[in-house]
């Protein structure tokens, strides 16, 4: 027994400290580098570009396969677009006159916060220049005199009345009652006030005011909406695209369906805006003004392997590459050339046979593998 411990225990020394060329009791090359021996029994990126992937790890990191079809879909486009304001669900808070900035009675609102339709956002004092001020403070007291002369004239004729005419007395009231109300007009035009409110019931988007600020007219000073209605306009090179476009979502925004309303009749910076209404849950997960990437659904059929999106990885490359099951233990990459078909699917149009053992699910897990 300690012979053979001893034999065993040598054959291991003589292994580690192999010269070139020598070979154990089977055969194997003892000056072989341990990786290559072990290449089989651990993960590793192979001569080739393949992956090696024992069994076991292939269960802890959930790799899945599934057999690739050939299918006839609907073929798709995409387009940039960006997110814009539905003009029937928002609005805009401008000022008409300018000047400062007061807080209404909730305060000032802030971005998020959520209003009702008719109500006062803020104010906007008027502030005139001191020359206009002291113009209509004079004209003020100048009406004031007037009204009080008006009055006593218009008391001594209906003192008189009997003995002066009747239209003299109406006359005299007719120019009491003209001279209090444009007394009355240049008051309030002193301490003018212009309420700012919402104009529907929503949220707030933009908020570009603080207290005490001063703007000027046609300012934008808030922009509401309804965070379930927005817009989204896409940008087209090909002008007959309209007429065959279909359905539309979002890329990498699932959950949200794109409604197509009509095309342009005029070119934007050389291209022809596609207008699509936003639909989906309760809020969108979409801001105003935010890039997105529409994927159109065109009125064709195009052939080719369906698969989830995440099936597609990149190579150093940067090419689209499905991972392809070739053995038990052994995945390849292949170069494909894909289409987006919604959010979450993508159609194989080249490089990928029928039959072949496609990853759809932890294949950027494969991909890593060096």
């Amino acid at each position: 027994m300690k012979r053979l411990l001893m034999l065993t225990a040598l054959a291991a020394s003589a292994a580690a400290y192999a010269g070139p060329g020598a070979h154990g009791p089977n055969g194997e090359h003892l000056d072989a580098p341990a990786q290559t021996l072990v290449v089989a029994d651990r993960l590793a990126r192979l001569p080739d570009g393949s992956v090696s992937m024992p069994m076991l790890a292939q269960r802890r990191l959930g790799i899945r396969t599934v057999l690739a079809r050939q299918s006839a879909v609907a073929a798709t486009v995409e387009l940039p677009g960006r997110v814009l304001m539905d003009p029937n669900a928002g609005g805009r808070v401008q000022t008409v006159v300018g000047g400062k900035v007061q807080p209404g009675p909730a305060g000032l609102p802030v971005s998020g916060q959520r209003v009702r339709k008719g109500e006062v956002l803020g104010e906007v004092v008027y502030s005139a220049s001191p020359l206009e001020v002291a113009n209509q403070r004079a004209q003020l007291a100048q009406l004031k005199s007037d009204r009080r002369l008006a009055g006593q004239r218009v008391q001594r004729l209906e003192s008189l009345e009997g003995t002066v005419a009747r239209k003299d007395i109406d006359t005299a009231r007719a120019e009491l009652e003209s001279l209090a109300a444009r007394e009355k007009a240049l008051s309030a035009g002193l301490g003018a006030t212009e309420p700012l409110t919402a104009p529907i019931s929503g949220v707030i988007a933009r908020a570009d005011i603080v207290a005490g600020q001063v703007v000027e007219p046609r300012d934008v000073l808030f922009e509401v909406i309804d965070p379930t209605r927005v817009l989204v306009e896409a940008s087209a090179s090909d002008v007959a695209l309209g007429a065959r476009v279909g359905s539309a979502s979002l890329e990498g925004v699932p959950g949200v369906t794109l409604e197509f309303l009509g095309a342009a009749r005029a070119l934007r910076d050389g291209v022809l805006p596609l207008t699509f209404r936003a639909s989906g849950t309760d809020a969108l997960p979409l801001a105003i003004g935010q890039p997105v990437t529409v994927v159109a659904t065109l009125n064709e059929k195009v052939e080719g392997v369906v698969l989830p999106a995440q099936a597609i990885t990149r190579s150093g490359a940067n090419e689209p590459v499905v991972w392809v099951k070739a053995s038990a233990e052994r995945y390849v990459p292949q170069p494909v050339q894909v289409r987006p078909l919604d959010a979450t699917t993508v159609v194989v149009t080249q490089g990928l046979a029928a039959g072949s053992r496609a990853v759809v699910q932890g294949a950027p897990l494969l991909a890593q593998v060096r």
